[in-house]
């Protein structure tokens, strides 16, 4: 059963950016919660409005964007909060991985240094306690000789190493929320799998909730209790992550899962890429934002927004007029759209 209050909600969210020609929509009504102690899969293919949801869930937009909606986190509102008063949610109620964390580290400092300042900041204490601290921190993610790899600079470490000392830094002040924005996206498969394990225990062990962004549909497999995919701005589908990965009722869905293989993919049927890619922000179709990939798509699905509608009682939603009681009357549609897009979707790995 779901808790009465969840740990964050975002409602009704709109991201629009400045651009030259104007205001330009990124994100669209976007809804999801996240429970205590679960885990939340976002999901989609770059460009779908991911990364911009969750860097809006911290407020990190920057002065380009513009946010409307609401976010709480912890039965406050934080879309209005002053930077200054952000600075007490981010860190201690939840915090980031970045996907590139060279770019994220400052190469000018040390490790140990970026690590004991992140601590002091957020907690009162020594310089000498905090490099404990620090050392506490490397030695939980995995870094063999935590006190010697203080002293060493984000380029003498190795993408892993990188990905476990900003993991340790998102733990330095015990968040209840840890958003990971693609952590493993540079990673071999091998290391990939430590990376994940890691964070799996390490929330366990915080008793934290994980807000995972990725476009790898494994990884979901997984890790995720819940599911949030994301299409051009919009959420296409959202349930529990079972359901979803055994009966995706969104045609999009379906793809990303004919994409690559998972723990419940069959084995015997050929991996398949999505036709097109997804629309720009500037140019998105009318009508269902997919149909010019779907190969189900019918006349209905050109012309009017669709709805979110609920399915199982509200248990989980789908952006589709195939989907549960908006099907009705299907067997009249006519195909408007398939394959016809040119060129195959570039899969980043």
């Amino acid at each position: 059963m779901r808790n009465a209050a969840p740990l964050l909600a975002v409602h009704d969210l709109h991201v629009d950016f400045d651009t030259p020609a104007g205001p330009v929509a990124a994100v669209s009504g976007v809804s999801f919660e996240i429970e205590p102690n679960e885990t939340v899969a976002l999901v989609g293919e770059s460009g779908s409005g991911k990364s911009v949801t969750a860097l809006a869930m911290m407020r990190l937009l920057g002065r380009g964007a513009t946010l409307r909606g609401q976010i709480t986190c912890d039965g406050r509102d934080i879309t209005g909060l002053t930077e200054k008063q952000m600075r007490s949610v981010r860190g201690r109620a939840m915090t980031m991985i970045f996907q590139d964390p060279m770019s994220s580290l400052d190469p000018l400092y040390s490790v140990g240094n970026q690590l004991v300042e992140t601590v002091r900041l957020h907690n009162r204490m020594s310089r000498a306690r905090a490099v404990e601290r620090a050392t506490e921190l490397l030695d939980q993610v995995g870094i063999a000789d935590p006190r010697g790899r203080l002293r060493a600079y984000p380029h003498q470490l190795s993408g892993g190493q990188r990905q476990r000392v900003m993991i340790a830094l998102a733990l330095a002040c015990s968040p209840r929320l840890l958003i990971a924005d693609e952590p493993t996206t540079a990673l071999d498969v091998t290391i990939e799998a430590q990376i994940l394990e890691l964070i799996r225990g390490l929330q366990r062990e915080y008793r934290m909730s994980l807000l995972l962004v990725t476009h790898d549909m494994a990884v979901v497999a997984e890790m995720a209790d819940r599911v949030v995919v994301m299409y051009a701005g919009q959420v296409v589908e959202s349930g529990a992550a079972e359901q979803i990965l055994r009966q995706p009722q969104h045609p999009y869905t379906t793809a990303l899962f004919q994409c690559i293989p998972t723990p419940v993919t069959d084995r015997s049927a050929a991996l398949t890429a999505i036709p097109g890619a997804v629309p720009s922000p500037h140019e998105l179709p009318p009508g269902c934002r997919f149909h010019p990939r779907c190969a189900v798509a019918f006349d209905r699905c050109v012309t009017g927004q669709v709805p979110l509608f609920p399915l199982d009682g509200g248990a989980r939603h789908s952006r589709c007029w195939l989907s549960g009681d908006a099907a009705s009357g299907r067997a009249d549609r006519t195909v408007v759209t398939s394959a016809s897009v040119p060129g195959p979707a570039r899969r980043r790995r």
